[in-house]
Order: C-alpha cells, then sequence, then structure tokens
C-alpha cells in the first residue's frame, strides 16, 4: 500500500480512508487510469483549465492526453446544446496515447451543453457529474424547468450527480466568477486526483504573469479554494500512480512540437496566414523564434504566404509554410511552382473538417488525396503524416531534409487533434545534424546545368543565387536541363520523368513499416496520422482475447514505404480505419458501381492491388480505441458495422475486391 498526500491508496475499487481523509470526508480510490471532461459555454475557460490540469498531471509522472471540445461557431450563445466548448483529459499510470472512450468524470457549468455529449457518446453509467446548481435558483422559470428536466435525465441515464454551488464559492474570491471558476475547477481536480496544488500555482503563474502580479494572485486564489472547496464537499478522491520512467519528459502539444521541430532543423523563416487549427504555431513560433534567428512572416493571405516562403527558399532559406486545408487549396498553384523549379519547401497542413469552411475546429483526415493529387498537372512531391505528438516535432526535421537532398516541396500532414492535444513526450537532444547545412557559395562548377538531373536518381545540384557562375533564370514554365523554356515533347518528357525519379529514389532509402503485434493471422487493421493510439489500443484489447489481430501505422503516404504487398500476403483481411468519409455500401452503388473508399484504402488497393476493406468516420471527434474495437471484431465475425444511428458504414465484407484495384 502506498501513501501519497495524506490519503491510503489501495489497488482496484477498494475504499480504504485513512485519518486525515475521514477528517475531510474524502476516501481513496487507486486507478489505473481516468478520463476527465470540463464542459462549458464558450468563452469560460474550460480548455485552459484542462490544459492546466493535464500539465500538472503529467509533470507529476502520469501519462496524458488531453481533446479539446470546440463548438464550430465562434462564441455560440450561452447555454447551447449544439455549443459545448471544453476539453477531456485522460490521465494514467502508463504512456496515454489518445482520448479513450467514455468519461469517468465531468465538470459541467450548465446542463444543456452535455447533451451533445451524451449523443456523441462520451458517458456511460456511472459517469461522475459535478454540475453547477445556480440554474436551480434562476429568475426564469423556463431554465429552472430545464435545468431540472436534464438532472433527472442525467440520473435516469445512470450518471452520478453533483450538484454544486461552485459559482457561488467563486464569490469569496472574484467579483467575476464567470472569468474565474476555470482556475477554482482546477484546484478541486487537483484536490480529487491528488495532485500537487503548488505545480497549479507555478502553471497559474506562467499563464498569467504578463497580465501583472495581482491577476497571478487573484487566481492561485481561486485555485487553493478550489481545493478547500472539495475537500468539504466532494466525498471521493482518485489516486492515479505515476509512469515508471527513467526519462526526461516534455509536456507540449502537437502544434508547439512543429514549432520546436522548426527550430530544431534550422529552418530560419516561417511563412503563414492565420487559419484553424494550425494559428497556433505561428503564436508559438512569435514568442521564441528569434532567440534562435527565426522570422516569422505573416502574409496578407495563404497565396502570398507561399509566395514569400517560396521566395526565401529560392535565396537559400529552405522555408516552411503552416497551413490547413481551406489553405492548402490557396497554395496549390504555387506548390506546383515549387515542383516545376525544384525549390525545397516544407508545407504544413494541421487538418481539419471539410470541405470549404466546414468544421474549421474539428480533426479530420481528409487532406490526403488533396496533398497528392491537388496540383495540376504532374506534380509529385514527398507526403508524410505525423502520428504522435512527438513526430510533430522529429517530422519537421525529416521534411526539411528531404526537401534540401531532394530538392523538392514536401507535405507534412498533422490534424487538429494532434495540434491541440497535450501529452508528456521525451525530452529531444539537439543534434547537429538536425540543422540545414551552410550555404554553399562556393564558383559553380563550369558547364553544370541547373537543373543537371541525375538518370538514376533524377537529383540535381542546387544554385543558390550569389554563387558566381551558378547564375540561372527561375521559371514555372516547362524547361529543359539548362532551364531554358521549352514546349517539344522530349524536354517536358525528360522533366516529368526526372520529378518522379527523385521520389524512386526516396523510396529506395525507407524501411518496411513495422507491425504492432504478430507479422501474420487473420486480420491487419492499417491506419495513418492521429489514429495511432486508438488502433492499437483497440487492437490490443482484440489481442488479449487471443484473436489474430495486429497493425500498422503508414507514416510515408507518397511515395509509399516499402514492402506494403508482402507484409500484406500473410493476413486474410487487410482493413484501414481513417478519420474521413466513405459511402456505406448499399444505397445508390452496386458492386459494378462501386462507393467511394475511405482515402488511404483507395491508395492501397491502387498501389498493392489487394482487396482492401474499410472502415471509416468523419464525425468531427477523433475516433475512440472502443469504437474501433468493435468494427475489428465485427470484422473476424464476417459481420457490417453500423453507427448508433443505424448507418452502416463499411462496405459488405461479403462483397470482396469490389475495386479490383483500380480505383487509384
Amino acid at each position: 500500500m502506498a501513501e501519497k498526500a495524506g490519503v491510503s491508496c489501495v489497488d482496484d475499487q477498494d475504499v480504504v480512508p485513512d485519518h486525515s481523509a475521514k477528517q475531510a470526508g474524502h476516501q481513496a480510490t487507486r486507478v489505473s487510469q481516468h478520463i476527465v471532461e470540463i464542459v462549458s459555454d464558450a468563452g469560460e475557460g474550460a480548455q485552459k483549465a484542462g490544459v492546466t490540469f493535464g500539465t500538472v498531471t503529467a509533470k507529476m509522472g502520469n501519462g496524458a492526453w488531453t481533446v479539446e471540445i470546440i463548438p464550430a461557431e465562434i462564441k455560440p450563445p450561452a447555454r447551447s446544446r449544439a455549443g459545448a466548448s471544453g476539453i477531456r483529459i485522460r490521465l494514467g499510470s502508463t504512456k496515454i496515447t489518445n482520448m479513450g472512450d467514455e468519461a469517468d468524470l465531468v465538470v459541467a457549468f450548465n446542463e444543456q451543453v452535455l447533451y451533445g455529449r451524451l449523443e456523441q457518446g462520451a458517458y456511460r453509467e456511472g459517469t461522475i457529474l459535478l454540475l453547477e446548481n445556480k440554474w436551480a435558483k434562476d429568475p426564469s422559470e423556463e431554465i429552472r424547468q430545464a435545468y431540472a428536466e436534464a438532472v433527472a435525465m442525467f440520473r435516469e441515464r445512470g450518471l452520478i450527480v453533483h450538484e454544486l454551488a461552485i459559482e457561488e464559492a467563486c464569490l469569496e474570491y472574484t467579483a467575476n466568477p464567470r472569468l474565474g471558476k476555470n482556475m477554482f475547477i482546477v484546484g478541486m481536480l487537483c484536490e480529487i486526483y491528488q495532485r500537487d496544488p503548488s505545480m497549479a500555482m507555478e502553471e497559474v503563474h506562467n499563464l498569467f504573469a504578463r497580465k501583472g502580479a495581482k491577476v497571478v494572485e487573484t487566481n492561485q486564489q481561486l485555485v487553493q479554494g478550489g481545493v478547500e472547496f472539495a475537500r468539504k464537499h466532494i466525498d471521493f478522491c482518485f489516486e492515479v500512480p505515476p509512469m515508471e520512467t527513467k526519462q526526461d519528459l516534455i509536456v507540449l502539444n502537437g502544434n508547439q512540437a512543429l514549432g520546436l521541430g522548426v527550430m530544431a532543423s534550422g529552418i530560419e523563416v516561417v511563412s503563414m496566414y492565420p487559419i484553424t487549427p494550425a494559428t497556433s504555431a505561428s503564436h508559438y513560433l512569435a514568442g521564441a523564434f528569434d532567440q534562435v534567428g527565426g522570422i516569422v512572416h505573416q502574409a496578407e493571405d495563404e497565396i502570398a504566404a507561399i509566395g514569400f516562403a517560396i521566395g526565401c527558399s529560392y535565396a537559400g532559406k529552405t522555408t516552411c509554410t503552416i497551413t490547413s486545408g481551406p489553405g492548402l487549396a490557396l497554395k496549390t498553384e504555387f506548390i506546383g511552382l515549387a515542383v516545376m523549379s525544384e525549390v525545397p519547401l516544407v508545407i504544413v497542413d494541421v487538418q481539419r473538417g471539410g470541405p470549404a469552411t466546414g468544421l474549421p475546429t474539428k480533426p479530420e483526415q481528409a487532406d490526403l488525396l488533396a496533398a497528392m493529387y491537388g496540383a495540376p498537372g504532374d506534380a509529385p512531391k514527398p507526403i508524410i503524416a505525423a502520428a504522435t505528438i512527438d513526430e510533430c516535432f522529429h517530422l519537421v526535421i525529416t521534411a526539411r531534409r528531404i526537401a534540401e537532398a531532394f530538392r523538392t516541396p514536401v507535405i507534412l500532414l498533422t490534424d487538429a487533434a494532434l495540434a491541440t492535444g497535450v501529452q508528456p513526450i521525451p525530452r529531444p537532444q539537439p543534434k547537429e545534424e538536425w540543422l540545414a547545412p551552410p550555404i554553399d557559395q562556393s564558383p559553380w562548377k563550369e558547364g553544370t546545368a541547373p537543373y543537371d538531373w541525375d538518370p538514376e536518381t533524377g537529383i540535381s545540384p542546387r544554385p543558390i543565387p550569389g554563387q558566381r557562375g551558378g547564375e540561372y533564370v527561375l521559371t514555372g514554365l516547362s524547361h529543359t536541363r539548362q532551364s531554358k523554356v521549352a514546349y517539344d515533347p522530349e524536354a517536358h518528357i525528360d522533366g516529368c520523368e526526372m520529378r518522379s525519379r527523385k521520389l524512386a529514389a526516396l523510396r529506395s532509402t525507407l524501411k518496411p513499416p513495422k507491425i504492432h503485434g504478430d507479422e501474420e493471422g487473420d486480420l491487419l487493421v492499417v491506419g495513418w496520422g492521429s489514429t495511432l493510439g486508438a488502433i492499437e489500443e483497440a487492437v490490443d484489447r482484440a489481442r488479449e482475447q487471443g484473436h489474430k489481430v495486429s497493425s500498422l501505422h503508414i507514416r510515408f503516404l507518397w511515395p509509399l514505404e516499402p514492402g506494403l504487398r508482402a507484409i500484406f500476403q500473410h493476413f486474410d483481411k487487410i482493413l484501414t480505419v481513417e478519420a474521413n468519409y466513405s459511402d456505406p455500401p448499399g444505397g445508390l452503388m452496386t458492386e459494378t458501381q462501386p462507393g467511394r473508399p475511405a482515402q488511404l484504402a483507395l491508395i492501397l488497393r491502387g498501389r498493392t492491388r489487394r482487396d482492401i476493406d474499410y472502415w471509416s468516420l468523419n464525425s468531427g471527434q477523433p475516433l475512440r480505441p472502443g469504437q474501433i474495437y468493435d468494427v475489428v471484431m465485427q470484422r473476424l465475425q464476417g459481420m457490417d458495422l453500423a453507427d448508433e444511428t443505424g448507418r452502416p458504414k463499411t462496405p459488405a465484407a461479403a462483397a470482396p475486391n469490389t475495386n479490383d484495384g483500380q480505383g487509384a
């Protein structure tokens, strides 16, 4: 039995209070993990509270993962069922890689914001709900009635409801509790989960230091007030033991990791236009980039941003531009220019729900085909996808090195789930080889063409403006090796072939992806991007039950990693799991005119000539391991899956080879 913070902790669900806990009315339960949500109206600071609590949790040695709950509207009406704003924090005694399934505890600032979360299956019977009760005494009879009806419904659904006067308690510390109760909630959660309040105080200081000592002091008082309130009014607490690790960890989100990766790679210019959910990467860089000699350029629009980036890269400073789906669309013509003129460039696409404005605050994996085929003409370029927050850091470095080595733009895909998710990752240890090499200003070798393509690899040396003898005219027109505009078939075909050979040369340097699980079996689940943690957790659940299921995750999407066809041959069925749209079976589609598969499935069918089954969901929410586990089990049983509305989400298992490898 371990003791911490005056609380005796026991395994599983046994409850043994110690003397100090008895005095406070608390009981402690040791759990291996818990999922907490804070849900509110927009503008009440729930995300800030969750990130603060998640950061404290991670710094105390727990695995942690956060997912923001952001409404599609900038500021929906208060007490709106569709306007829930908040955050989910999953904490555990092992590494946490995804948001998990149903929440164990929820703090809600009003009852209406919970309806949407219930519809999304975020809670279960037994979920503890700490609910602000001021609405029970609201002057409006309509609001009082709505509150009473909601509480009755929550209890009928099996939620354990605790009605608490949170806002009233905050009045002791601030005259505007709407702007202060988020830090009060941090204090409550610190007490409930036995977090060190002094660490929360430190985080509060970091958050509010720029606003002055008075603001810091008030928010620290709110944290302490929340601790004392929980001791007095909440008769339970949980102990989540820390991870066993000797690694030095840092706590950050995916966009911060991108910013760190930019600085670690030696990239010196980031040119971008603000767009959700990529904007916070520029905010992070704007506060730190100058310390390493970097520049953040905020352009007047997305087109100008990539034009500026290409100009900087042409001048010798490989540049990065960061955007999201609509911005990627606007950059399309300039991406084609970078391919044709062979200017190194790193393009980061933080994906969100689409098309058009779509779901600007929600995650989706819908830009793969746009990244691959979006530019007019033949415009091949490497495409890689980060699967973890750690990879958001390291793959920026990889992207820069590929861009310069192969003289090409490189697209790095992340998404909103990674961008806003907070997790502890191993502290990167900088290496000199990560940095961009110094600009070569030695005289250009006489007689060498600006595009002196190697016949085997398609790679050519990169002339830098200022190199004596290396002057040439950059053009987006079809050109010869001497960068002379040419319209003849031979020159155009030669250029296309050489640019394509670069991808073949890159592919020859790649290794086959690693399989999670056994190298043969009944089912192989294939994913990409931020679904990694949920897929592997679901596969592990199935494997624990003796099922022959494995998974692999693809980072290099173009060119595809080698060895996939050989790997697939050792499994009876291949299933992609993705967070994008695919047509359901039946309906208007037939076996002779099949519906649209998910995006990776479409690519794999064409490249491997293998029947690829698929399941996808573009609900605007990160995929949960429980959802994927259900899909895996039903695939093993030869069944089709329908979602909670009854809508089938996958092609019929009894209709094999519906695309026959021709879809790509």
